[in-house]
């Protein structure tokens, strides 16, 4: 049965988000860096606006930016940020005040999005998700923010942050309703995954490798759910394509949307 879903990640498009925050900080950027990354994207076959994931590699120290093909539902890499610093350790967080940096799937949506940041601009990832939540985990206010430190969240310098927060603005300026950010502790390949069989948190990082094997094959963002858990991870376009066969009568599963 499936209980939860999360992380509905290209995106249910619906009317455009007029609820978007704003500041003087967000409109200076706006007309000093807009325009000029507008141009770049274009060079790159890119357009502002774009649907947009983001990858976060703790030890890569990276932040990836993929931007999504509203017809065939792929993403393709933009660009890779520096993170300057993430707090904690390899692993996921735990509690409020262990000063760890999440690992997992999250959603960011218009309110979750903060240009009045005292770290220049910032976004809350929604820590915690349906999977912290039923581990029992706390914590708030985790962030991928500007001015080069942490203490939870994952921080970047000022030109970074205002980049990656112009590509999410504007995307969900465009329609896109939430933007998906998956958080590991590392490039999740074989070789990696053998260099830490013995970590702690190898059990949890093998769950979520399925996820991001699965992205990295299609790269069509999964559905997530949480079941029993462990994260649960479904193909979109067989989703969809099972939903639009269906006739309308209840499966008898028991869905919930966050």
């Amino acid at each position: 049965m499936i209980r939860l879903f999360l992380l509905t990640a290209f995106v249910a498009l619906s009317a455009c988000n007029a609820s978007l925050p704003s500041s003087a900080l967000l409109n200076l950027v706006r007309g000093e860096r807009q325009s000029q990354l507008a141009t770049e994207m274009r060079q790159h076959e890119f357009k502002l606006g774009q649907p947009v994931l983001l990858r976060v590699f703790k030890q890569e120290g990276i932040l990836e930016a993929w931007l999504g093909d509203e017809e065939t539902g792929r993403y393709a890499l933009y660009k890779t940020y520096p993170i300057c610093k993430f707090s904690g350790s390899l692993g996921p967080k735990l509690k409020e005040g262990d000063k760890q940096a999440p690992e997992g799937f999250y959603l960011v949506g218009a309110r979750q999005l903060n240009p009045n940041s005292s770290f220049h601009l910032a976004m809350n990832i929604g820590y915690p998700n349906a999977f912290d939540r039923a581990h029992g985990r706390t914590g708030s206010a985790l962030m991928i923010h500007g001015g080069c430190e942490s203490t939870g969240c994952f921080a970047m310098t000022n030109p970074a942050i205002e980049e990656v927060y112009l590509l999410v603005d504007n995307a969900m300026r465009n329609s896109q309703k939430y933007v998906n950010i998956h958080i590991f502790p590392f490039r999740m390949s074989p070789e990696n995954m053998a260099m830490h069989a013995n970590n702690q948190w190898h059990g949890f990082w093998t769950n979520i490798k399925t996820g991001y094997d699965a992205f990295e094959a299609t790269k069509i963002p999964p559905l997530i759910g949480v079941e029993d858990h462990r994260y649960v991870f479904y193909d979109r376009m067989l989703m969809a394509a099972a939903a639009s066969a269906q006739t309308g009568e209840s499966t008898g599963e028991s869905a919930t949307s966050f």
